[in-house]
């Protein structure tokens, strides 16, 4: 299993890791601006846009095992929706190796339960799950337009995100399928006062996947953390208010420095 992996910019080293059916190429213009203070090591996940996909993963504890090899000593993770909890994952595996993590969009439980208010009803999911085996470039459209409900540039954002969607080509089905289920199974709460490194959390105030109040509740429980409510922001808030999250993650990364990559 190859993993495709775009490094540019200087400084200290920063992994980026994207969300469920996308790749590296989904983060947009704010970037540019990004790579002026860090090295970026910009992934595609594994069975995502150009990496291979090991047919060993089954969780995202392997998930995360296939994405280290790619992690700099030292780096920051940036991990948005599911790659927020292949961050956090990480951060739980191999905590000397990292140095801040990034969390955008970023719940440690994806689906709403008795104990859980702040998720995703199942019912959404299922139809997701089953929308895999008819039509499963429709099934990644819906699910794009979610990511954009009730941001205030809901369609310039969907426009981005669907603009972009083929650009590293199509994900492999099984890939898709694994990472619904990753969706559906990860708990990650009761590692969360374990995970000491330095965090931001931010989340967009009308996001409809990973709603605002996981963030708050992520950020509560990371012993380290700091919460950045964006307003008016969706799913997206990289896409949808660039500079806003641009200042908050470059100041974050100025005040955990790490050293220059090599």
């Amino acid at each position: 299993m190859t993993l495709h992996v775009e490094i540019r910019g200087a400084g200290p080293d920063l992994v980026l890791l994207h969300g469920w059916a996308l790749h590296g190429g989904m983060w947009g213009p704010w970037l540019d601006a990004l790579a002026l203070q860090a090295r970026l090591h910009v992934l595609d996940l594994p069975g995502h846009g150009r990496s291979g996909w090991p047919a060993q993963v089954r969780d995202l504890a392997g998930l995360a095992r296939a994405v280290f090899p790619a992690v700099p000593r030292g780096a920051a993770v940036l991990g948005w929706s599911l790659g927020g909890l292949v961050a956090l994952e990480l951060a739980r595996q191999h905590p000397p190796h990292l140095r801040a993590l990034v969390l955008v969009a970023t719940t440690p439980k994806f689906l709403a339960g008795p104990d859980w208010e702040h998720g995703l009803p199942p019912p959404v999911l299922d139809e997701f799950s089953q929308g895999l085996a008819g039509d499963y470039r429709r099934t990644v459209q819906n699910f794009l337009a979610l990511q954009t409900r009730g941001d205030e540039h809901a369609l310039e954002t969907l426009r981005l995100l669907r603009g972009r969607l083929a650009a590293h080509g199509e994900p492999d089905r099984e890939a898709l399928a694994v990472g619904l289920g990753i969706l559906r199974e990860a708990d990650l709460r009761d590692a969360l006062p374990r995970i000491t490194l330095p965090a931001l959390v931010v989340a967009g105030e009308h996001d409809r996947l990973t709603p605002p109040g996981a963030g708050r509740a992520l950020a509560a429980s990371l012993p380290a953390a700091r919460f950045r409510l964006v307003e008016r922001s969706g799913h997206a808030p990289f896409l949808s208010h660039p500079a806003e999250v641009l200042a908050e993650v470059g100041g974050f990364l100025g005040r955990h420095p790490g050293e220059d990559a090599a």
